[in-house]
């Protein structure tokens, strides 16, 4: 029997767009951007199993290697696909791997806020299986949230994805509070 593991997809495109157009409001520099290996280190230490991840890539117009072999080297399986201009093949595809899941035992953590994965995720939820959504969560759609059982990350404060603090404004729960991070 193979041993149970959690899938982290990742739609990298929409982290990104969040970061650069949501929350830095421009293009983010590359020590900007989220150390994606620890998105799996946190999957895996969280729900105590290894973590497999596949990072969907838009490669329409073009494959970029010197990210694609860092991907590898982060322990990512690369998915690059190509289609028609009007065609949002990495949500499609999303959304295929999130349905051929439904055919197995193992748990998904979605690394994304858009909510055309709702129904797809919501599928998966409610067993035995343990189904995640990691993103910025005052982007994350609220949808994702109506769906029982499906556990919500926050890939700034949970997953500890930067190694610099993002200009957010979060709410804080009262029992986090430190003034001391507001009197400087």
């Amino acid at each position: 029997m193979a041993e149970r593991k959690s899938w982290v997809l990742v739609d990298g495109e929409n982290i990104d767009a969040t970061l650069g157009g949501s929350i830095l409001g421009r293009r983010p520099q590359p020590d900007e951007r989220p150390r994606w290996d620890r998105l799996l280190s946190f999957v895996a230490e969280r729900w105590q199993q290894p973590s497999q991840g596949l990072f969907f890539l838009n490669a329409s117009s073009h494959l970029p290697m010197p990210f694609v072999q860092a991907l590898l080297a982060l322990g990512y399986q690369p998915v690059p696909l190509s289609g028609a201009p009007d065609e949002k093949v990495v949500d499609i595809a999303i959304q295929r791997t999130l349905r051929a899941l439904a055919d197995r035992d193992d748990d998904v953590v979605l690394v994304s806020h858009d909510r055309d994965f709702v129904d797809d995720l919501g599928r998966l939820a409610g067993g035995e299986r343990r189904v995640g959504v990691l993103g910025f969560h005052e982007f994350r759609s609220a949808e994702f949230g109506a769906i029982p059982g499906v556990e919500l990350f926050d890939i700034e404060y949970d997953a500890d994805a930067f190694d610099a603090p993002l200009p957010r404004v979060r709410v804080i729960p009262i029992d986090e509070f430190d003034p001391t991070a507001f009197l400087r």
